[in-house]
């Protein structure tokens, strides 16, 4: 190494007007050059021994990983937007009374299975039953006195004015009987069809009146998807047409068929409601949360199996074979069709895409394709 020291000029080593003062100054500048060049070396010698640091030892080589791998191909699809619904019953009703009385017997609970014509609930026909035997009685005597007088009549002892007076109260008699007779069967409320109890809005000694709810019957065997569908996607449905249809609660998809689109859509939300008549299915119930799955167009889009796609962490990822080496390649994945899963971007088409032993790879390691 070669040390550059500052120059010294001859004025700084003797001065001639102070001849005894020039040794003095002399030392001192030796001793200053001294401490530059202590210095530099102090300097130098770390750098050296940084130089010399031996490096750290290389890692060991990547094994050879044994994996299969799929040509990747670009497959046409309908394109589908999914809209929420609702499961509803297709046959529902809220029982009510039509005549106004106690209740005296809640024959159902909630969760109850109940055939049609089954006695729901018993109310008090104390006073109906009076009012049935008043009009009862009243029939009786004017079939008596009808008959009498159709005798007097063929003997000419009344009048027709006074037969048809007798013949007129016998038949109003007759018509209050089975008024009164109808009213005391609206004291016994039926099930209206088969089906299952799934609200009880009352019980016993409550007053029932007409138009107050003291059940709600549902008929679980028939169920529909109900749906607001938005006007742009309503063009493309029809009466008769099978969606696939996923029910949260389930994890088989069920196939839905249109059995109802509103003529009309709704003034706030700019939606029509559809209604898809859905297969009878184990744990499928009312009220479930759904989604039907609306075509929209064809495009082309990769789906790979799902086996290929590895998630660690925020990431998706892939592996594609290249020179017998894996490389990895970051992913954004589309919808999932069954077992598959479209790519929307990070691989092309052609490429060989490892299907099985993805999991296990590392970027770089050298592969082995299974034939």
């Amino acid at each position: 190494m070669k040390l550059i020291l500052p120059a010294t000029r001859a004025g700084d080593l003797q001065s001639p007007s102070e001849p005894h003062a020039g040794k003095g100054r002399r030392l001192q500048v030796a001793g200053t050059v001294r401490a530059m060049v202590a210095l530099v070396l102090a300097a130098t010698l770390v750098a050296c021994k940084r130089h010399d640091t031996p490096a750290s030892p290389s890692l060991p080589p990547l094994p050879t990983a044994i994996v299969r791998v799929l040509k990747v191909e670009s497959q046409r699809r309908m394109a589908v937007e999914e809209i929420v619904g609702t499961v509803r019953p297709k046959l529902s009703a809220a029982v009510s009374a039509k005549v106004s009385g106690s209740i005296v017997r809640m024959l159902v609970a909630p969760g109850q299975a109940v055939k049609a014509g089954a006695l729901l609930v018993q109310l008090d026909a104390r006073e109906i039953q009076a009012r049935l035997d008043q009009a009862t009685a009243l029939r009786e005597q004017t079939s008596k006195d009808l008959q009498r007088f159709q005798k007097l009549i063929v003997d000419k002892a009344v009048t027709q004015q006074e037969f048809d007076a007798v013949q007129a109260r016998q038949r109003v008699a007759a018509a209050a009987v089975t008024e009164a007779e109808t009213q005391l069967g609206y004291t016994k409320i039926l099930a209206p069809f088969d089906g299952v109890i799934t609200h009880k809005r009352a019980d016993v000694g409550d007053l029932a009146t007409p138009g107050r709810a003291l059940l709600e019957l549902e008929n679980p065997a028939a169920l529909r998807l109900e749906a607001d569908v938005p006007e742009a996607l309503v063009g493309n449905l029809k009466l008769g047409d099978n969606l696939p249809v996923h029910i949260a609660a389930l994890k088989a998809e069920l196939s839905g068929r249109i059995s109802e689109i509103a003529p009309a859509a709704d003034a706030g939300s700019r939606t029509f409601l559809v209604k898809l008549d859905l297969p009878a299915t184990s744990g499928l119930r009312s009220g479930q949360f759904g989604r039907v799955a609306i075509p929209v167009a064809e495009v082309n889009a990769l789906r790979v199996p799902a086996s290929a796609v590895v998630v660690r962490g925020q990431m998706e990822m892939v592996f594609v074979v290249t020179g017998q080496q894996a490389q990895m390649r970051l992913v954004k994945t589309g919808k999932r069709l069954g077992p598959e899963i479209e790519i929307v971007s990070g691989i092309n088409s052609d490429e060989s895409l490892v299907v099985e032993g993805a999991s296990a790879l590392t970027d770089g390691q050298p592969v082995q394709v299974k034939p």
